[in-house]
């Protein structure tokens, strides 16, 4: 197999919540379907995400703050966890506090060579924002 593109379909609660949590996080909305709608898309530069409003795979958020770490759970959150890489990870963490984002992870020289933060959506979703560590 030869993949032409991949594009993950997330479950939300509230798809205009979605679109708006999405935009906080420097993302913009690229369409929407039905009225009202329950399915659309979200864009940053070539990368796209679909959004489903209850449907198409799992969500929930752990009860845990932290996402990683001593104190955290990897394990709480039952949306999808992606990696979205970026070229200023500690630009990008400024951003999202600057927004309200929920960060569960502050920027950090992880031991596999990636330099990463989380941050949570309200539905359980888990983005690790990262960038190779430079040597």
């Amino acid at each position: 197999m030869l993949a032409q593109g991949l594009t993950p379909i997330l479950n939300v609660s509230d798809i205009r919540a979605s679109f708006a949590w999405f935009e906080k996080l420097g993302w913009t909305k690229g369409w929407e379907w039905g009225d009202p709608p329950g399915f659309g898309g979200v864009c940053s530069g070539d990368c796209e995400i679909f959004l489903c409003q209850d449907a198409q795979g799992g969500r929930g958020r752990g009860p845990s703050p932290r996402t990683f770490g001593p104190d955290g759970d990897e394990n709480g959150d039952q949306g999808v966890w992606m990696s979205i890489w970026v070229d200023d990870v500690d630009a990008i963490h400024q951003h999202c506090l600057e927004q309200g984002l929920e960060v569960t992870w502050p920027p950090a020289d992880m031991p596999w060579g990636v330099r990463e933060m989380h941050v949570r959506h309200p539905d359980g979703h888990v983005f690790r924002i990262g960038r190779g560590s430079e040597e």
